[in-house]
């Protein structure tokens, strides 16, 4: 290591130490100087000593640089315990973040630079989201933090041991592929959901839109339309909150597809991107013509994607495509799984999504695969705004319906055009 590339080290260890203290030193700017333990100038020197004991240590002997550490958290827990026995605040955040700002300014000095800025933004990040976390924990119930842990321990202790190879007659059915798709369709979906939770009564119809669109975009519009009826002024407003659902469903699909089967972004991208870039647009123009009515936010009933029985249902789900896909194939012939995908878009466009992803490069071959997901899209967008009209009205129906149609329209011309 060259002296330069021994500064720029340095000088990395100390811009670690000054991000975290500027957040410190911003949540304690209210107190007196020499009143707190450790502030903007302490976590500073924190990064900078970690990197140059690190220095010292890789000079002489790399035990120094674990002394010095235990040295120096000793000396800051003793500062903060003298803190909080004269404030009565026994929280030790401090301490774990001045040791952690220690090791990442080591670890710029020893290893990776950009792994040490990384989870150096990451820790302050954390740091500065203190009360919003705060606040999403409270608002979590028990029984959705249980589904997550159980969904946790599902996913670390049975994953590992699920057959990697077939286990059917056909040769399609990957109990550990099936397991990790439903797990990552969940995960996706309790985003949403807990977006839902936590903002959806508070900042409107359209933060209820974008995060219900994680968990379910069919969800979004049943309680959207439901609205409409009981508010027909606002039926514009409730529409675009519907199309910006449509939205996000459709980055969503990409998204999946793509990180199951990157080979697929070529084909699906063009015909999503138009889909999503029309609906955006009907959605964009709705509001800029919604009248005044009530902007009042919906309580969006969705049900928790990582509850056990939901996961295994989408498991189930998963599983009963792929083989209904693949015996359609087999016997009938690419058609078939067409009408497979169109008619399990009806319910769910996640299971289509995944099972036609991880078949894209067999038997069904990229082609099929990715117009199967385009009509599963397809028949799900229009299953939409028949309920729009069902459960909303005329008016409701008739905005999202002639979006969707424009919309299914552009995504179908740049399939034909890419084809």
């Amino acid at each position: 290591m060259t002296t330069f590339d021994l500064i720029v080290r340095l000088a990395v260890a100390l811009g670690i130490g000054l991000l975290v203290g500027l957040e410190r030193g911003w949540q304690s700017r209210d107190e007196e100087g020499g009143r707190r333990a450790a502030g903007f100038r302490t976590f500073a020197l924190s990064g900078l000593l970690g990197g140059a004991a690190a220095v010292l240590g890789s000079l002489t002997d790399p035990v120094v640089l674990g002394f010095v550490f235990v040295g120096y958290l000793a000396v800051f827990a003793a500062f903060h315990w003298i803190e909080a026995r004269a404030e009565q605040n026994f929280s030790v955040t401090g301490v774990v973040a001045g040791g952690l700002t220690f090791v990442l300014g080591a670890i710029a000095v020893l290893g990776d630079v950009l792994l040490a800025g990384a989870a150096a933004v990451a820790m302050t990040l954390l740091l500065a989201l203190r009360e919003q976390l705060h606040r999403w924990v409270a608002s979590l119930t028990w029984q959705e933090i249980r589904a997550v842990l159980t969904l946790l321990a599902m996913s670390f202790l049975l994953l590992p041991i699920l057959p990697r190879q077939p286990v059917d007659p056909w040769g399609v059915l990957n109990l550990f592929d099936i397991w990790l798709y439903a797990i990552l369709i969940a995960a996706i979906s309790f985003g949403g959901y807990v977006a839902v939770r936590v903002f959806g009564d508070r900042l409107g119809v359209l933060m209820a839109a974008l995060a219900g669109g994680l968990a379910s975009s069919t969800a979004v519009t049943v309680t959207l339309a439901r609205l409409g009826k009981e508010h027909p002024a606002s039926a514009r407003l409730l529409a675009a909150g519907i199309l910006v659902a449509g939205v996000v469903m459709a980055a969503r699909v990409g998204i999946v597809a793509v990180a199951i089967h990157p080979a697929l972004l070529g084909v699906l991208g063009p015909p999503l991107v138009a889909l999503g870039l029309v609906l955006a647009i009907g959605a964009a123009a709705l509001l800029l013509t919604a009248g005044a009515g009530t902007r009042q936010s919906p309580r969006l009933e969705i049900t928790n994607p990582l509850a056990l029985a939901t996961a295994l249902r989408l498991a189930a789900f998963i599983a009963l495509v792929i083989v209904a896909a693949e015996l359609a194939h087999r016997f009938v012939g690419a058609g078939a799984v067409l009408a497979v995908a169109a008619v399990s878009g009806i319910a769910d466009v996640d299971a289509v999504t995944v099972s036609m992803a991880g078949q894209a490069g067999g038997a069904v071959g990229t082609a099929t695969a990715s117009l199967a997901i385009l009509v599963a899209v397809a028949v799900n967008t229009l299953s939409k705004a028949v309920i729009a009209a069902t459960a909303g009205g005329r008016t409701i129906g008739m905005l999202v319906g002639g979006v969707s149609l424009a919309a299914l329209l552009a995504a179908g011309l740049s399939w034909i055009f890419l084809a």
